[in-house]
């Protein structure tokens, strides 16, 4: 395995939404972490063109908000131009809006309500899935999800899973660009900083954070363990 120092750049929105599980193997395999506040970064990014990989994370905001959080439309055109160059970007949750919107899709209101909790993902039935994705979809694998919003599936993006309730979960762009609606970076211990975090929207949907925490202590373990397995595929895969 290659030692030479690379360069992450993050782009997160609320300091509890971190890397998670994504951050050893990062920096396992030589990479720099540098994380930047969208809500207070002065786009454009210099660095944005530069790094060797750029992960957008998850927020409590929708991509069409621009009104109250003008940050966006920079967050947006520093993605575009990031796919424009094909270079390798993943977006986890509103990280995978931004870059749906990003690539032209359409991002709006899920009509099916907020999906929080823990559920399996679905093969998307058109195509072949990838062997690096596979991990996420192993028989009776729950992943975490906490949404409001979704999107339509960016022209020539290859789907790779749903659910139930929102069909459009993982996405791929060629070989350099990924989002997953859905957050497969979580851990149980990390999950009790979002517990609190979003404390107001749990309430205001009666759900009770307990509840979450038992559901966290079924399933976290497992999906540690294929996230570990599915980061490894991917990342040797892209860089």
């Amino acid at each position: 395995m290659s030692t030479r120092e690379r360069h992450a750049l993050v782009l997160n929105h609320v300091p509890f939404e971190d890397l998670g599980s994504l951050d050893a193997p990062l920096r396992g395999r030589g990479f720099r972490i540098e994380t930047v506040d969208a809500s207070t970064a002065q786009f454009p990014l210099l660095q944005a063109e530069s790094c060797d990989l750029m992960v957008v994370l998850g927020g409590p905001i929708g991509v069409y908000d621009y009104s109250d959080y003008p940050f966006l439309e920079g967050e947006i055109r520093c993605i575009r131009q990031r796919l424009a160059a094909r270079k390798p970007i993943l977006g986890i949750c509103l990280g995978a809006q931004l870059m749906a919107a990003a690539a032209g899709a359409r991002v709006f209101p899920g009509p099916n309500g907020a999906e929080i909790g823990w559920a399996p993902l679905q093969r998307a039935t058109e195509g072949k899935t990838p062997a690096w994705f596979a991990p996420l979809l192993a028989p009776g694998l729950s992943v975490f999800h906490w949404h409001g919003d979704t999107f339509d599936l960016p022209s020539g993006a290859l789907h790779l899973a749903g659910t139930d309730a929102y069909p459009h979960q993982a996405f791929a762009i060629g070989d350099f660009a990924l989002g997953l609606q859905f957050h497969p970076e979580v851990t149980a211990a990390g999950l009790e900083r979002w517990y609190v975090g979003h404390a107001c929207e749990l309430h205001e949907r009666g759900i009770h954070a307990a509840d979450l925490r038992a559901a966290a202590g079924v399933h976290a373990r497992a999906l540690k363990k294929a996230a570990a397995d599915f980061w490894s595929q991917w990342l040797d895969r892209i860089v």
